[in-house]
């Protein structure tokens, strides 16, 4: 029998985390021809999260759980369980059921059809019409920054064959690591099965602008070197214009000499918008010096403070 692990980032879920377990264990209940194990790893929850997770765990020896030792963020959390998970296929389910778990049998349907990577796609989402309109906006700057194939619209729900994960530990050492940059690099045939993004109806979204930013700053600087090379090349262009506009300066300066004053507005104009420049330059520099930053410190993705039924 294959094993299939089902693998579930948490943080303060507590009205979520039962309700999660049920489904799955209904789910591979309908496909005895298939052993599971449930990875719940838990991200230092400060509500009551992680008794719930225990006493599932008592009751269910399918449900795995870890505890992180304090709060390791959104993306080397979940990397982390998926390190740790053994199955013949690794799937990724938030705890937030805004993705359905019943999706998991069209997973496994194409998965033993021949397709190592089986990637959920929400072609529609009950969120916010601005918020699905920036995020389709960020993933095709994304798609036109790159040469890799990134899928719109992805946030990780999907099937990974072993292989793959084979691939993610043996070549992919990012302490800091952007998984859906991952499976994309790894350019492996693809399934996608469309779906419908529910709203989440128990408890509070734990991204805010900060971590969206911070995914979308991963994103592009893990996939793409372009956002440097367009320094360069905006700098040559505000060079080229300031150049420009000198000239066109003193020739004016020559020709009206009595009439025609300099004054002090092109040259503050000129100090702010050169300053400007060099402030956006260093923040996208600074983007990469800190990715170097964080692989150069190789730090563990977590440290981990409990383990359950492992």
């Amino acid at each position: 029998m294959k094993l299939i692990s089902i693998v579930s980032p948490c943080y303060n879920e507590e009205g979520n985390v039962e309700a999660l377990t049920d489904r799955v264990r209904a789910l591979f209940a309908e496909m005895p021809q298939y052993r599971y194990e449930h990875i719940i790893i838990d991200n230092n929850s400060s509500d009551g999260t992680v008794e719930i997770l225990r006493g599932i765990a008592e009751r269910d020896p399918h449900v795995k759980v870890i505890v992180n030792a304090r709060n390791f963020g959104h993306i080397r959390s979940p990397q982390h369980a998926l390190m740790e998970a053994t199955g013949d296929a690794v799937v990724v389910l938030l705890s937030d059921l805004q993705d359905p778990p019943e999706l998991i049998k069209d997973f496994l349907r194409e998965w033993e059809a021949g397709w190592p990577i089986v990637v959920a796609i929400k072609t529609t989402s009950e969120e916010s019409g601005l918020m699905y309109a920036i995020r389709s906006t960020y993933y095709k700057t994304v798609a036109r920054l790159t040469d890799v194939k990134v899928f719109e619209h992805f946030t990780g729900f999907g099937l990974y064959d072993r292989k793959v994960m084979d691939i993610l530990r043996k070549d992919f050492r990012d302490p800091n690591p952007y998984f859906r940059g991952q499976i994309a690099e790894i350019g492996l045939p693809s399934k996608i099965v469309p779906y419908n993004q529910k709203r989440r109806t128990r408890g509070i979204t734990k991204n805010n602008w900060y971590t969206l930013y911070d995914m979308a700053m991963l994103g592009i600087t893990n996939l793409s070197k372009v956002p440097l090379r367009a320094v360069i090349f905006f700098g040559f262009i505000c060079s080229l214009l300031s150049m420009i506009a000198g000239f066109c300066y003193l020739i004016a300066k020559l020709l009206f000499w009595n009439r025609f004053e300099l004054g002090l507005a092109p040259t503050m104009i000129g100090l702010f918008f050169l300053g400007s420049v060099q402030l956006i330059s260093l923040g996208i520099i600074g983007e990469y010096v800190g990715s170097i930053h964080s692989i150069v410190q190789n730090r563990p993705l977590v440290t981990e403070k409990e383990r359950i039924n492992f």
